[in-house]
């Protein structure tokens, strides 16, 4: 590779940017992606498969996405990396196989809505069973070009870390979990962390029905992989919608279920876009299951579930309890009285604008998307 010259231009591309531009495969810009049938794929010589870099607003080099095609009983190549890497089945069925150290592998079965993290700098290949296989992988590579600027380096050094992969089948039944309670931006419920690295469909980790009365809302954070990048999963009902925050960019945010739209805006325009009339500065992702978004930092977000079922939400992002990252903590706005900022009311000096104080248009737009759905409001305590 050759180096780079000198600029001074603070629009010059970052190592990763550079990077996926020499892959030469297609990357789709955008704020959200509403349906993958809608990408364009193109070979990925190095993977071995077709291919596309998915680069979202809001992403800002923390974190990075590509999304996958194998044929009907294809395979990739195998591949090993020094980023972090976790993986989502977006439709159809096959197996994974990992290569310890020792030349020896460990194979595992996967379908449509399985979740998995790949250990760090692992060998690893995807086989594709009788159907064409689409995954979505969402990785920390972003950073790790940026800091070693060396691809050679980043595929190809040999270095095992057994505190991620230690050679065994005991890598894919890891299950460890705690419950109790907590909350967010919809109220107190139930929380629960699973620190595994394998979920066999994420569409079914949370069955519990949602209560109205028990205020039951469902979450629960995947510990995967001895990463720092996370996944959450949250369950929230038909008919309602989380209140608007901001926090720093990153996070990526994958619909399962329902459907419904997310509105986005930098708060710097304040609490109240349409009131103060900059209407035209708040960006709307519709989304259905399949859809990604990623709000920027310091963007105020809000996600509405306007269809007739509960929504499901994955979050990958940072944030990990095990191996927490300070810039991470820094770039959310920190901490108020040992709380972060993304949980306390702006009322308090937090992130988040309470449901009374919010723009009267928002509650408008959503009392319109429901009625036309046929939904009911979910009653707010």
């Amino acid at each position: 590779m050759a180096e780079p010259a000198l600029t001074l231009r603070s629009d010059a591309p970052t190592p990763y940017e550079a990077w996926i531009a020499r892959e030469n495969i297609p990357i789709t810009r955008d704020y959200g992606v509403a349906d993958f049938d809608d990408v364009k794929y193109g070979r990925w010589e190095r993977l071995g498969a077709d291919a596309n870099f998915v680069m979202l607003h809001g992403m800002e080099g923390f974190s990075g996405i590509y999304t996958a095609e194998i044929p009907a009983g294809g395979s990739t190549k195998q591949i090993r990396h020094l980023f972090e890497a976790t993986v989502y089945i977006q439709a159809g069925s096959g197996s994974t196989t990992l290569e310890a150290a020792d030349g020896s592998t460990v194979q595992f079965e996967w379908q449509e809505g399985s979740l998995f993290a790949i250990p760090l700098n692992t060998p690893y290949r995807f086989f594709a069973h009788g159907e064409p296989v689409r995954y979505l992988a969402v990785t920390t590579a972003p950073l790790i070009f940026d800091l070693l600027h060396t691809e050679d380096f980043i595929f190809g050094t040999p270095y095992p870390f057994r505190d991620r992969f230690d050679g065994t089948s005991a890598y894919v039944h890891k299950d460890e979990r705690i419950e109790g309670p907590t909350e967010n931006l919809l109220g107190s419920f139930s929380h629960r962390g699973w620190e595994t690295n394998y979920v066999a469909d994420a569409r079914a980790t949370l069955p519990d029905e949602i209560s109205e009365a028990k205020r039951s809302l469902r979450f629960i954070q995947y510990e995967m992989g001895n990463n720092s990048l996370i996944v959450h999963e949250s369950k929230y009902p038909s008919g309602s919608y989380m209140q608007g925050h901001h926090h720093a960019g990153g996070a990526i945010l994958l619909i399962l279920r329902s459907k419904g739209y997310s509105l986005m805006w930098p708060s710097g325009i304040g609490d109240h876009p349409f009131e103060s009339g900059q209407g035209d500065r708040v960006i709307r992702v519709d989304w259905k299951p399949g859809a990604i978004f990623s709000p920027p930092t310091g963007w105020f977000h809000q996600h509405f579930n306007t269809g007739p079922t509960d929504a499901l939400q994955l979050a990958f992002r940072y944030g990990s309890h095990k191996f927490p990252m300070g810039i991470w903590r820094a770039l959310g706005g920190g901490e108020v009285d040992g709380k972060s900022r993304t949980m306390i009311s702006r009322r308090n000096g937090g992130n988040i604008i309470p449901y009374a104080d919010e723009d009267p248009a928002i509650g408008q737009m959503f009392a319109e998307g429901i009625a036309k759905n046929g939904v009911k409001a979910w009653v707010r305590a």
